[in-house]
């Protein structure tokens, strides 16, 4: 299944920039090709799959072409204006609108504990307290061996060390696209070997000056 990113999306895309550009990194979706660099390491094996951020569903129909099923994704979208739109294109996928920050709230209705974190999230317009929440919570439903993968248009990690650090996690660059506007590169985020990751929530939400 390939996705072709209509000019509605592209319209409606840069509409939602335009209302709230620090909510959303981009003026466009992101393409072709950094949604295949983002998820290339994804297998089967790695369902059910959480995507933050999903957008239009340029990341969701890229893992729909590496095997897996709607069924076995959780979309969790911050933006009224898209979750719609992605109820309507998956709809036996999980879709919750919700702010990312919240994932580790274990009311939510997720059973599993996924393979594998996707994110189009723009994390570097985000307080370091954010996305230490983010990653917090991903981390909690994210099972043992699986990953987080996370892309920017920066030179380097999006995640600071001082918070990889404080949350036992490791990152690592997978590849880079020069096809995507503006070029990006993909980060796999795991935890260090030995150490779950996890913070309590508490601290995740507070951190001081000092670490960050």
């Amino acid at each position: 299944m390939t996705h072709i990113c209509t000019p509605s999306d592209r319209w409606h895309f840069f509409r939602t920039w335009a209302s709230d550009p620090f909510r959303v990194a981009a003026i466009a979706p992101s393409s072709q090709s950094l949604a295949r660099l983002i998820t290339k390491e994804i297998v089967l094996a790695n369902a059910p799959v959480i995507e933050l951020g999903p957008g239009t569903g340029v990341f969701t129909k890229a893992l729909l072409d590496r095997g897996l099923s709607p069924a076995d994704l959780v979309l969790i979208e911050y933006g009224a204006e898209f979750t719609g739109l992605l109820k309507q294109r998956f709809p036996q996928a999980s879709v919750f609108n919700l702010d990312a920050a919240h994932l580790g709230d274990r009311r939510l209705p997720i059973t599993q504990e996924a393979g594998a974190v996707i994110s189009g999230l723009p994390l570097l317009s985000m307080s370091p307290r954010k996305v230490m929440s983010i990653l917090n919570g991903a981390f909690s439903r994210i099972r043992t061996g699986g990953n987080f993968y996370q892309f920017t248009y920066g030179p380097r990690c999006p995640v600071p060390r001082p918070i990889l650090d404080r949350l036992g996690l490791k990152a690592r660059r997978i590849g880079t696209t020069l096809q995507n506007l503006p070029p990006a590169s993909v980060y796999r985020i795991s935890r260090r070997h030995g150490i779950s990751g996890l913070i309590h929530p508490a601290a995740a939400a507070s951190p001081s000056s000092s670490q960050l």
